[in-house]
């Protein structure tokens, strides 16, 4: 292990010889590295030489010791310093020792005194590079299972089984805000329907690591926590995601992973364990859906902006009949193709009233609206108020 460095700062060479061959340096895990006659070439090759132990005369030409020691602990707060004084210099000592000096050697210096000074202040060396690598042990492991902890702590708050002081304290430890998420999403692949997975245990675990990772990447700049649970990854975040970016992680997935996979989210209002079961529901509402009524859902996603959005030119797209298709959303969903689409816009809105300050008109447009005061009528149908009552509402 590489040996403790001393410096040995005094104005006279008797004095500097004295303690530098009065004991043995190495026994003790130590080396003089440098040797100084003034205190302004001290705190120079303290710094040069990057030294660990200080033996300094407080009275030396050009810059004092007290002035010295004060310098050098603005650089090198670690640098244990002793000070060699003498009796008459004791109130002088005092001043130094006040800037947190390790200890003191009274004149004359004998060879037992400074063995037993020094030999205390290398084990308090000692000891404290035993505590900083126990510390980075410590760090490293912590840093190796962050993702392990993370999963757990996600798994816990969705279960809805945690006291809010502890989430509050498991988010200060991830350095997440402690206020409550703007939203909570689920990302599920479409090799899971009926909650019944279409892959092997190892292919599962595949998936999810793949979905995390990427959707990692397009979240770096977004405060968020992402861990996955059972057959999906859940995504919580602190601002609402953008739909650019949502399609964005759904494409990137498609692309370069071969994995179909859709974004469910729900706006956290109070408990996240109550929006990840909503999340949920219809998750696995879509899971048990049949075919088309999922290729259905999937197209009014993409589309509901469109106002010439249809049941006919949805079932063109899907190449089914209008009347089928119209037949099958019922019968599995219980609701018309209209309420659907409506229901999409109508979800789409609420998020746009609460998350932005976009103009009524601009967000009736950007739901399939045409028409403001449509988009109003139908906005107070589905929900009961107005659009601009409802914002008012959700701010007041």
């Amino acid at each position: 292990m590489e040996a403790w460095k001393v410096l040995i700062a005094d104005d006279e060479p008797m004095i500097r010889e004295g303690l530098r061959d009065s004991i043995d340096w190495p026994q003790l895990g130590m080396e003089v590295a440098a040797e100084a006659e003034d205190g302004e070439e001290a705190l120079e090759l303290a710094i040069e030489h990057d030294i660990h132990v200080l033996l300094a005369d407080l009275n030396m030409p050009i810059m004092n010791g007290i002035d010295m020691i004060r310098a050098l602990k603005e650089q090198k707060p670690d640098c244990q310093v002793i000070i060699i004084t003498g009796h008459d210099e004791f109130t002088y000592a005092q001043e130094a020792l006040r800037m947190n000096v390790t200890d003191y050697i009274l004149k004359p210096v004998k060879p037992e005194q400074l063995r037993e000074v020094v030999t205390r202040v290398r084990d308090k060396l000692e000891e404290t590079r035993k505590e900083a690598a126990r510390i980075q042990r410590m760090n490293t492991q912590i840093i190796k299972n962050e993702l392990a902890l993370k999963e757990t702590f996600g798994r816990d708050w969705i279960a809805g089984i945690m006291e809010k002081e502890e989430i509050i304290a498991q988010l200060d430890f991830f350095r997440l805000s402690s206020g409550t998420p703007a939203e909570i999403g689920i990302i599920r692949s479409q090799a899971y329907r009926s909650g019944k997975p279409l892959l092997t245990e190892n292919d599962r675990r595949m998936m999810l690591f793949a979905v995390k990772n990427i959707a990692e990447d397009w979240l770096k700049e977004t405060e968020h926590l992402l861990f996955s649970n059972e057959e999906h990854v859940v995504l919580i975040t602190w601002v609402p995601l953008s739909d650019k970016l949502i399609r964005a992680i759904e494409e990137t997935l498609k692309q370069y992973m071969n994995i179909h996979s859709q974004f469910y989210r729900e706006n956290v209002i109070e408990h996240v364990a109550c929006s990840y079961k909503k999340c949920r529901e219809r998750a696995e509402q879509d899971a048990a859906a049949s075919p088309i009524v999922r290729r259905a859902k999937e197209y009014i996603n993409q589309h509901f902006e469109n106002p010439g959005l249809s049941l006919e030119s949805t079932a063109e797209a899907l190449q089914v009949s209008p009347v089928y298709l119209s037949r099958i959303i019922k019968q599995e969903l219980g609701i018309s193709f209209v309420q659907l689409v409506t229901g999409k816009r109508m979800n789409k809105a609420v998020h746009l009233l609460e998350t932005t300050d976009l103009t009524i008109l601009n967000i009736a447009e950007a739901v399939g609206f045409e028409s403001q005061h449509y988009f109003s009528t139908a906005f107070k149908k589905a929900v009961g108020v107005s659009p601009n009552q409802y914002r008012k509402k959700s701010f007041s």
